[in-house]
């Protein structure tokens, strides 16, 4: 399995080097130590951990303070000027959200659509989301707010989609549950009222994996391309020796340790760490769609991020690399506190909102029908005049005429 023994001197400074962290984001942390997360060993049970306190619940409990904060700042409040700043902190758009399942490989699986509010009438494009932990842990709850945060600021619907976990269901099954997830978006977009022309992949941790191994199954399959590829804080290799590994081999919430146990439940043996599904830093990666992808500073994954930009800029990928300093794994997620998550999602938003535009129409069709009619009357100067009326009547008539959809 991956990996070897730490260095002490390396988990020192690790431990040191984990002070310099953002200070929104350190909140986050102390809350999240606060709810006493499961301390990791080899041994430690998988539903034990699935149970153990995430960063997302840490946000919620913050977020939970600072709603009561905020409503005893309002009825507090002399003027109406201090309860309109209060009420003015958030500004993302609002988001609606239902509970449905898709069509996975051996069976249903859980999904939530995320719908920008606006009441608009044309269909939207649309993001195929696959969460983090490592495909041993994580939900389409747990990554809420990064689901949330794409559908608003990319102004897209957003279906997460939970797939098969790990050690119950091994490698590759959460990779053939991603393909079946894309196909029944395609078949089924117009259920969800989106544009099955504008779609794109995105996905956190090993959904970044996900959502990169479905790009490349499509093109293999010579299928409809995605518009565009997120991959947010990547695993894009199994070597866990990488800089960063060893830098960050005690940072929080994710360390070395954890991902060896992951990589340990995730496949079955010595082989699948080397399919290109897995490391995909060492897959063909030529013809895929752009890519966009986020680092963070204190993340064991940060020389993934690295690696595969690398990769992917050899191959003739569009692709490009956004580092954010001061976080760590799992950040993305926690944007309702953190300024610098905020900054991502924008990020992330203007990317792939980018990607889903709408193509410029071509000019109406019954144009070059009036105009060849006119050049018929000109070609023809001893046309009658009923005759030239009729046929400039009918150049009108086409010029009117819907283009066929």
């Amino acid at each position: 399995m991956p990996g070897k023994s730490v260095p002490v001197t390396v988990a020192v400074s690790t431990a040191l080097g984990q002070s310099r962290c953002d200070d929104d984001l350190l909140k986050v942390l102390g809350t999240w130590e606060q709810l006493h997360p499961v301390v990791l060993s080899r041994w430690t049970d998988v539903e034990k951990m699935r149970r153990s306190p995430t960063l997302a619940d840490a946000v919620r409990v913050l977020r939970s303070r600072q709603a009561e904060a905020d409503a005893q700042l309002m009825a507090d409040a002399q003027s109406a000027a201090m309860v309109e700043a209060v009420q003015g902190t958030d500004g993302i758009p609002a988001v609606t959200t239902r509970d449905i399942t898709v069509e996975g490989a051996a069976g249903p699986l859980p999904a939530r659509v995320y719908t920008p509010t606006g009441g608009r009438d044309q269909r939207l494009p649309v993001v195929l989301y696959f969460h983090g932990g490592g495909g041993v842990l994580g939900s389409i709850d747990a990554d809420e707010e990064c689901a949330r945060g794409i559908a608003a600021h990319a102004d897209a619907i957003v279906l997460s989609v939970g797939y098969r976990l790990a050690p119950e269901h091994r490698f590759p099954a959460a990779w053939d549950d991603a393909l079946a997830a894309w196909h029944w978006l395609q078949d089924h977009a117009a259920l969800l009222h989106a544009d099955g022309g504008r779609i794109a992949l995105a996905g956190e941790g090993l959904g970044a994996t996900l959502a990169l191994a479905t790009a490349i199954a499509l093109r293999d399959r010579k299928l409809p391309a995605p518009k565009h590829v997120l991959a947010v804080c990547p695993v894009a290799q199994t070597h866990t020796n990488t800089p960063s590994y060893l830098e960050q081999a005690l940072a929080r919430p994710l360390s070395r340790a954890m991902m060896v146990w992951m990589f340990e439940r995730l496949v079955s043996g010595p082989t699948d760490l080397r399919d290109p599904r897995l490391e995909l830093v060492s897959a063909d990666l030529t013809g895929l769609p752009p890519v966009t992808i986020h680092s963070a500073q204190f993340d064991p994954l940060r020389s993934d991020a690295e690696r595969l930009h690398e990769a992917l800029a050899r191959a003739g990928v569009p692709v490009e690399w956004q580092h954010f300093p001061g976080m760590t794994h799992g950040f993305f997620c926690t944007a309702a506190v953190v300024a610098q998550a905020r900054q991502a999602h924008l990020h992330a938003g203007q990317r792939l909102a980018a990607a889903l535009a709408a193509p410029t129409p071509p000019p109406p069709r019954g144009r070059s029908w009036r105009e060849l009619a006119s050049s018929l009357v000109q070609l023809v100067p001893g046309l009658g005049s009923a005759r030239r009326q009729a046929l400039e009547g009918w150049g009108a008539a086409a010029a009117a005429t819907p283009p066929r959809s």
